[in-house]
């Protein structure tokens, strides 16, 4: 199972991350009608190859779930800094769609809290910088695009 945007450097990459952050957003009720509020919160993350998984303790309690089951439409951030001499941060952005799952052996059943609830992340366009080829190439940073 995997994905065709995501080449296998860009899969090893994710692999060895656990953190991410999640974006999400939806329509909030406040004396603005229809005024969205966007969110973004550091979470724990499996990735299969083919779908990003997003858990938590309390997650259909949580902002991230609630906008999701409005918008399904996320963004997800796995990045990290290879060194700090030279600078050489390393990343992928990725713009997707959500549903929600019940998985069993994600991530959550090692925690103190097990819940086999996740967000289940579609990709469907990416970025990402300092994977597969040097951040900085001729002094200009370097992102490599992909769409599903």
């Amino acid at each position: 199972m995997t994905n065709s945007i995501l080449s296998q450097k860009e899969i090893e990459y994710l692999k060895s991350q656990r953190l991410a952050r999640i974006a999400t957003a939806a329509a909030v009720s406040t004396d603005e009608e229809g005024s969205i509020q966007p969110d973004v919160v550091p979470v724990g993350f499996d990735f299969d190859g083919k779908y990003f998984y997003v858990g938590g303790m309390n997650i259909l309690k949580s902002t991230k779930y609630k906008n999701v089951m409005k918008n399904n439409k996320v963004a997800l951030v796995i990045d990290d800094l290879k060194s700090i001499d030279p600078w050489d941060p390393r990343g992928m952005k990725i713009y997707g769609t959500a549903d929600i799952v019940t998985r069993q052996g994600g991530y959550m059943e090692s925690t103190d809290h097990p819940n086999t609830q996740y967000i289940r992340i579609t990709p469907k366009k990416k970025w990402s910088w300092g994977i597969d080829e040097p951040i900085f190439v001729e002094g200009k940073f370097n992102v490599k695009r992909a769409q599903a």
